[in-house]
């Protein structure tokens, strides 16, 4: 990666200015314009380039159904890329470019990230000669409803920052200060609010699978979730501060077969303890369906001890 730095005349701005400024200069060059055009219609958006040999990360609502496209650069260069593979419960593809690109931008991890931070929202929208807004990350741990054929599914800890989306800019970068690429721009949730996917461990794991495989096979519990706090004494007792409150069991599922119910308080998955909407994810890719999966949960104030079965997510 070369190194972040500041553009010409930018010395007699202020600190925040000659941030956003660098971040821009730097990110711009990385980011193209993408237009696919499929079944359903054209399709115009933002991706970055994130490898050296043409991979370009975007969302899967830009590419849609389509196979390809064309990219264009911010130095007015233009090249085919075909879509590598889509994940719509997570809003993420990748394309390849055929044709030499700009150097990578360098993904960073959205987990490091807190409250009020700056960060800039970077995308090439066709017509427009870039786009850079800056703000704050204003709220984390979002969540956002996507559809995948005819299943509503939701992508967890999603990003909530007031950098403005203009249009064109989602499968744009959402950058910290230091130019790295925290988050993929996916939408506007509503005004002076901006939605991203992060970039964490959970994210790159499904950015490798569609390089490799074109999908991502998920593993299905059927159960709803949401983070809370573990009681004064249980948390004294196991060091754990959170776990998932269970809000809904599908009635057939793995999770309804297992006998987990509504309102258990899941401590542990596969002996690790979750807190978070990731740490159930980290367990449901490919390598746990169909293998016995123990999973502890907090009932009537005691432990219980189930085993689960994972099938495999028909919707992903």
């Amino acid at each position: 990666m070369s190194e972040l730095a500041v553009p010409p005349g930018a010395e007699a701005l202020d600190a925040y200015s000659r941030t956003v400024a660098a971040v821009a200069a730097h990110l711009l060059p990385r980011v193209a314009a993408v237009r696919v055009s499929g079944p359903r219609g054209d399709g115009a958006g933002s991706a970055v380039v994130f490898t050296g040999d043409g991979f370009l990360l975007t969302n899967a609502h830009v590419v849609g159904s389509a196979s390809g496209g064309t990219a264009e650069f911010a130095d007015g260069s233009a090249a085919p890329f075909h879509v590598v593979g889509t994940d719509r419960l997570s809003d993420l593809a990748v394309v390849r470019v055929s044709a030499d690109t700009p150097e990578p931008a360098v993904l960073g991890d959205a987990d490091d990230l807190v409250v009020g931070q700056l960060v800039v929202a970077v995308g090439n929208p066709l017509g427009l000669a870039g786009s850079v807004t800056a703000g704050v990350v204003s709220g984390l741990g979002r969540a956002l409803p996507t559809r995948s054929g005819g299943a509503a599914r939701v992508v967890e800890d999603v990003i909530q920052t007031d950098a403005a989306l203009n249009p064109g800019n989602s499968g744009g970068a959402l950058a910290d200060s230091t130019g790295k690429v925290v988050g993929v721009n996916t939408a506007v949730a509503g005004v002076g609010i901006g939605l991203a996917v992060p970039i964490n461990a959970t994210t790159r794991h499904i950015v490798q699978s569609l390089i490799k495989d074109g999908r991502v096979r998920r593993a299905y519990l059927g159960l709803a979730v949401t983070p809370a706090p573990l009681p004064a004494d249980v948390a004294r007792r196991t060091g754990q501060r959170r776990g998932l409150r269970v809000v809904e069991v599908v009635p057939g599922s793995p999770a309804d077969r297992a006998g987990l119910r509504r309102y258990d308080l899941v401590l542990t998955v596969g002996r690790d303890p979750v807190g978070d909407a990731q740490g159930l994810q980290r367990s449901m890719f490919a390598n746990a369906i169909g293998v016995p999966l123990a999973i502890t949960v907090l009932r009537n104030g005691a432990m219980v001890d189930v085993i689960a079965v994972p099938g495999e997510d028909s919707a992903a």
